[in-house]
């Protein structure tokens, strides 16, 4: 079976790729395997300096990655430039700060007893297509830098992508085998993870790869953190700033094509400023340029995938059967290449696909709330919990939203963004453990305790 590159903007074929036997992908598990038990002695320092030269590497190319990017999911350029900077800072931060976080921690007095972060071994990442290197580097940098050997599937349509990333870790000095790149496809994933050679798996992804990837881990009792899909609240109470709300809520709606888990997806607007703020969103997604990623002056690129594109048609159009009220967008846009309507849906009932199914493209829904209490409840009023966005300027208001609305976490008067110093992942079917900050950089090490009585 071969994998493929396929330019969803154009549908042309870009590359194809012949997946691995059993033999070759075996290989690939030995060799990172033989790779991490010399990595693991090998000195911060030196990890540190290889993820340095990774940066350098990721800043002085991005234009040429950002590039593959576009044309292999679609993502605007301006934004895939953005994240290939970001893999540069996250391989910084974790160069910088990783030493400190892996240290030995004292918890008896006198030194006589502490905890010692210690590699685990190989680790599996299972990546998604929406982010194609930032997913990715964000579980590469803490995981290298923690001892461990990085075995990658990334998704089946950005193969090119994940041979982009390989190339960098090789040309930044990383040991032969250490990283790779697995061309294999979903079927192959969970034997992987039953293999002893591997140690855990970080998934990021679908709720249905989520428990695939659980109960293959469970099996073999074998740790794995996942993040999963997102059903995100953007809560707009009437003291907020309904400028900055609505343009915020626009770019947080359809940054990369609207295909992001955290990315928010229900704006609950409190009934004093719900119309005020209806008429300028709508008007805002109206404005809006769909077309080539690779101009300038294209706002929302094309769905990656045709199967992303039924499945949206098909939400929408089942969301307006079912009573949801179309203040605009609502369908495909003609032509070649997976492209979407900016669309914006209110009045939908909670049997309507779009209350509480993941809308991964250009989709909003908006919902009225009556009260605080109202809004923090339809908030949470869906099985998801990875990100919120809380728009307001009363203090009170700020503590209830961080306090009741069930996520990983509550960002105020703010879009919802991960940054590398920041723990990030959600509860519920979001799913469970955390990447990036302190957390991450120990999140795949045993976290050992030594006790001296000397």
């Amino acid at each position: 079976m071969a994998i493929t590159s396929i330019n969803p903007a154009t549908g042309v074929l870009l590359k194809s790729f012949e997946a691995w036997t059993d033999e070759e992908t075996g290989s690939a598990l030995s060799q990172a395997h033989a790779a991490q038990q010399q990595w693991k002695e090998t000195a911060l320092s030196e990890r540190s300096a290889i993820l340095h030269h990774a940066a350098r590497l990721l800043e002085e190319e991005r234009i040429a990655l950002a590039r593959l990017m576009t044309t292999e999911m679609g993502k605007p350029f301006a934004q895939a430039v953005a994240e290939v900077e970001k893999c540069a800072r996250v391989c910084r931060y974790y160069a910088d700060e990783g030493p400190a976080f892996l240290a030995d921690e004292r918890i008896l007095p006198n030194g006589n007893g502490s905890i010692r972060y210690l590699p685990l071994g190989t680790i599996l990442a299972v990546m998604p297509w929406n982010y194609p290197l930032w997913q990715v580097f964000r579980c590469l940098a803490p995981v290298l830098m923690a001892g461990n050997a990085l075995l990658l599937k990334h998704a089946s349509n950005v193969p090119q992508s994940g041979q982009a990333i390989e190339d960098v870790m090789r040309r930044a000095g990383l040991p032969e085998g250490l990283f790779r790149h697995l061309l294999v496809g979903s079927s192959k994933v969970s034997g992987i993870i039953r293999d002893d050679r591997v140690a855990a798996v970080s998934l990021t992804g679908s709720e249905g790869a989520g428990i695939s990837v659980a109960v293959a881990a469970g099996s073999v009792l074998k740790k794995c953190v996942l993040e999963l899909g997102g059903n995100d609240p953007f809560i707009v109470l009437p003291s907020a700033d309904l400028d900055a709300a609505v343009s915020t809520a626009i770019k947080a709606r359809t940054s990369n094509n609207g295909q992001s888990c955290v990315s928010a997806k229900r704006f609950i607007v409190h009934e004093a400023v719900y119309d005020a703020f209806a008429e300028m969103f709508v008007s805002g997604m109206k404005s809006l340029t769909i077309g080539d990623p690779l101009l300038d002056t294209t706002d929302i690129g094309p769905l990656a995938t045709k199967e992303g594109l039924v499945t949206l048609t098909r939400q929408v159009r089942e969301s307006v059967a079912a009573g949801a009220k179309l203040l605009t967008g609502g369908q495909r846009v003609d032509g070649p290449g997976n492209f979407f309507d900016a669309t914006v849906l209110a009045d939908v009932p909670e049997d309507a696909p779009a209350y509480r199914e993941e809308l991964f493209g250009p989709v909003a829904v908006l919902l009225k709330a009556n009260s605080l209490d109202h809004a923090i409840t339809l908030a949470n009023d869906t099985p998801f919990g990875l990100g919120s966005s809380v728009w307001t300027h009363d203090p009170q208001e700020m503590k209830a939203c961080a306090d009741g609305i069930e996520a990983g976490q509550t960002f105020i008067n703010a879009m919802v963004v991960s940054d590398p110093r920041l723990p990030f992942g959600g509860i519920k079917r979001s799913g469970y453990g955390r990447e990036l900050g302190a957390l991450g950089a120990r999140a795949f090490t045993n976290a050992k305790t030594i006790v001296s009585h000397d």
